[in-house]
């Protein structure tokens, strides 16, 4: 039997807009000849995501004969729910959802209070799915076996249980690379050793130093706009939870990377290469 077959009652397809995810939907198809109803798609949009990754995940759709449902967090949605349902054209591009969201947390996430995953992405896949009458479900989650420590078996307090048909069928990075390679089109976002740099949030917290100060050297509006969530909330807070990082602020980084030069690209230790946690790609 294969990995891929979808399992008994609803499926979601947990869709983050990167190659693995999207490898693991194209099987998913394979292996079932396309969906059925009780299995939907689901593409949660922050904001911030890089211009790339939206056209990839309605190319996706296109090219496969998928339909995928694009949702995005909202304060205050009928009934309570937290959700708007959005598309392609009408997506969100300047992190919108995300400003909400730090406005009505007060805060900007961080390590320690990774609220961002939780109410950006799971909870308005949650209210969506329940908004459409579906009341437990499994969830497939686009985790490769040379990601073990990620996976976690552990049944969930929530509506959905796990599904880890990648991790299952022992799908490494390099699979995953090697499928992109024989595609007749793929994600235009660089990809280095598997992995894609500006991937999901393009200045998430947990990219790495190395990674977030090439933001601000490449795309230095685009880092402008983590930047500035920082500066808002220390004006409310006076400094208390305005870092996305204990470590450093935005503007630290901006200053380093406009004062220092290009060298510190080239030297290994000037700026951290480790990954603050794994971004899903």
């Amino acid at each position: 039997m294969s990995h891929y077959a979808l399992p008994e009652g609803n499926v979601q397809i947990a869709f983050s807009g990167g190659r693995t995810s999207a490898y693991m939907l194209h099987h998913i198809l394979e292996a079932n000849g396309g969906l059925p109803d009780r299995a939907n798609v689901v593409f949660a949009n922050t904001g911030r995501e890089m211009p790339e990754t939206l056209d990839f995940v309605q190319e996706c759709s296109d090219r496969w004969s998928v339909p995928i449902v694009w949702v995005e967090f909202e304060r205050s949605g009928e009934a309570g729910a937290r959700f708007r349902q959005v598309s392609h054209n009408s997506a969100a591009r300047n992190g919108e959802p995300f400003v909400d969201l730090i406005r009505q947390r007060g805060i900007v996430p961080n390590q320690q209070a990774r609220f961002c995953t939780s109410d950006l992405k799971l909870r308005p896949t949650r209210d969506y799915l329940r908004s459409i009458g579906w009341d437990h479900w499994q969830a497939a989650v686009g985790i490769r076996a040379d990601e073990a420590g990620r996976v976690d078996r552990t049944p969930q307090r929530e509506r959905w249980q796990r599904w880890y048909p990648l991790a299952d069928a022992g799908v490494s990075k390099r699979d995953v690379m090697a499928f992109w390679q024989r595609q007749p089109f793929d994600l235009r976002l660089s990809n280095i050793g598997g992995k894609t740099p500006l991937g999901n949030c393009d200045g998430c917290f947990l990219k790495s130093e190395a990674n977030i100060a090439a933001l601000a050297r490449d795309y230095p509006d685009r880092h402008q706009w983590w930047q500035d969530m920082e500066d808002m909330v220390s004006e409310w807070t006076l400094g208390m939870g305005a870092r996305f990082r204990k470590e450093y602020s935005r503007r630290e980084i901006r200053w380093m990377v406009d004062n220092q030069g290009d060298w510190i690209f080239d030297a290994p230790e000037a700026l951290c290469q480790a990954s603050g946690g794994e971004c899903m790609a």
